[in-house]
């Protein structure tokens, strides 16, 4: 299996300084299972994307093709993957749970439909995530902790705009390594997330010498565990994980975990089923070498282009960066074939191109990004040496197929990047996360992440809770083509169509003084399932 590495060692003195004991240190995630720490701003979708309203999927690692995972596996010593992770426990003794830790096994073992559906999330990734904690000689519940942080969604986007299985906020996924860019997030890129999450946690067992307190200042930061460390300490107190006061979200991460630990470890005994995962890579990581047209890469490896952004989350676009990373993951049984195909292909088919005259004022550094490429690029693709350009000369610029379009459109819109508006809901006698997300035709997980909780969370009346309607709800409506009449108004028509003033505006590029023709076209996406009114 080809693997990529983003070691940051030398960084480690230098971080040492920015995070231990330091106040403004950014936390590393806004996790699904905590508080709130800090007010986030979870803005609108990027106003570089193109929507296409009517070709939205919901990609998840379900849909992946994950049969080979079911293969029985050959080595009697290691049954599958859930039982190498359970040799590598090192964290607590088990026999004994602490009652907060019991209380969260007790809340999962009786929603086993849950625990089970995010367990099968982990299975493409599962044994990658082993190998690396195994290579660093780390806790393999670790490798659990995704569960905890996101629900092993690769897309998974927190309110406060933490990202990937293991949430990295923006800040922090830069500081290890983790770009960023209008073409790729890498903390959504599975591999390069969790090599940077590895190194974290590493980081933070060597200024605490404890895996409990690592994983807690994981959630809380370096600087609110250390401080709690210095007042137990001050008092004469025991600076155990177990002994500090630290935020209500902490102190229920770590039992979290522990609690599907020990699932894990004994799922009979709590009548869960684990489907083995064959105790063999799923995946491998090739080297394209230049920037790549995904739906041509989705077709050189014989996969669709879904199940390409499932296992590359990380691209935000129709292709891979022009500056990199050129690396793809892809399943294993399908890299070879891959790599041979790739051979036949010359590097300036890797992408679709146009032509584009240069007009009078544009430089190529202007065009580039324009574009979103870069002038290296632009300069390799039209054999020019010079930065220098003349108006009416003819450039080859790169451009996306019809077909990656729709990709690029299919995984933008499962990344949930929120277009739309939030709202705060307060919670009453009797509710429940199921019952208040069915009432806001949201789903369940994402209601629970935005409130950096997990569904395992008691709720209390009163409790205020976010919830966010995004736009993207299109994908469930039909698109409609309405001519306008005499008497029409923006409101009359609204209320026609069950919809705001403000969709209609928003979906036709309409203002408020936008003045309304008869026989004028109108798209409009309506609920088929709701009545429209013929008045």
């Amino acid at each position: 299996m080809l693997k990529t590495k983003n070691r940051l060692w030398p960084l480690f003195a230098v971080l040492s300084v920015l995070f231990t004991g330091c106040s403004t240190t950014p936390k590393h995630t806004e996790t699904v299972s905590a508080e709130p720490s800090q007010k986030t701003s979870h803005g609108p979708l990027t106003k570089h994307t193109n929507w296409k309203k009517n070709q939205l999927t919901q990609l998840s690692p379900l849909d992946l093709d994950l049969s080979v995972l079911d293969e029985a596996v050959t080595d009697p010593q290691v049954t599958d993957v859930w039982q190498r992770i359970r040799n590598g426990y090192q964290l607590a003794e088990y026999q004994d749970l602490d009652p907060e830790t019991q209380s969260r096994l007790t809340w999962f073992a009786n929603h086993p439909d849950y625990f089970n559906k995010v367990v099968e999330r982990a299975r493409p990734y599962l044994f990658y995530i082993v190998e690396e904690l195994e290579s660093r000689d780390m806790p393999l519940e670790i490798a659990l902790l995704p569960i905890i942080e996101s629900g092993y969604q690769p897309f998974a986007l927190s309110s406060g705009q933490a990202a990937g299985i293991w949430q990295f906020i923006p800040a922090t996924g830069r500081v290890f390594g983790l770009e960023q860019n209008w073409w790729y997030d890498g903390r959504r890129d599975v591999i390069q997330s969790t090599n940077a999450a590895l190194d974290y946690l590493q980081k933070l067992h060597n200024d605490f010498n404890d895996w409990e307190l690592a994983i807690a200042a994981y959630n809380a930061g370096e600087g609110t565990v250390g401080r709690a460390i210095k007042r137990n300490r001050e008092a004469g107190l025991p600076t155990d994980f177990w002994s500090l006061e630290l935020p209500a979200e902490t102190t229920a991460y770590v039992p979290k975990l522990l609690a599907v630990a020990e699932l894990v470890k004994q799922p009979a005994q709590y009548d869960l089923q684990l489907s083995p995962v064959a105790n063999k890579p799923y995946l491998s990581v090739v080297n394209v070498g230049s920037q790549i047209d995904l739906s041509l890469a989705a077709n050189l490896a014989d996969i669709t282009l879904d199940e390409l952004y499932l296992l590359n989350p990380g691209f935000n676009r129709w292709a891979t960066a022009p500056q990199g990373p050129h690396e793809l993951v892809l399943p294993s049984t399908k890299a070879n074939a891959f790599e041979t195909a790739l051979m036949d292909i010359p590097e300036k088919d890797l992408l679709r191109w146009k032509r584009h005259e240069v007009k009078p004022g544009e430089s190529l550094s202007k065009i580039a990004a324009m574009h979103h490429t870069t002038v290296a690029e632009l300069k390799k693709a039209n054999k020019i040496n010079s930065s220098f350009i003349r108006a009416g000369a003819h450039l080859l610029l790169p451009v996306s197929t019809a077909l990656a379009d729709e990709a690029e459109a299919n995984a933008l819109a499962k990344q949930k990047l929120q277009q739309g508006k939030k709202f705060n809901y307060s919670v009453k006698a009797g509710d429940t996360w199921w019952n208040i997300a069915k009432a806001h035709t949201v789903d369940v997980f994402e209601l629970t992440q935005w409130n950096k909780k997990t569904p395992s969370d008691v709720l209390h009346s009163g409790q205020q809770l976010i919830i966010w309607q995004p736009n993207q709800t299109v994908s469930k409506l039909k698109a409609i083509n309405y001519t306008i009449r005499n008497g029409d108004s923006l409101w009359t028509i609204s209320r026609k169509f069950n919809v705001t003033v403000d969709k209609v505006k928003e979906w036709n590029g309409l203002s408020d003084r936008t003045l309304l023709q008869p026989g004028q076209k109108l798209t409009l996406y309506v609920d088929p399932t709701i009545q429209i009114s013929h008045s």
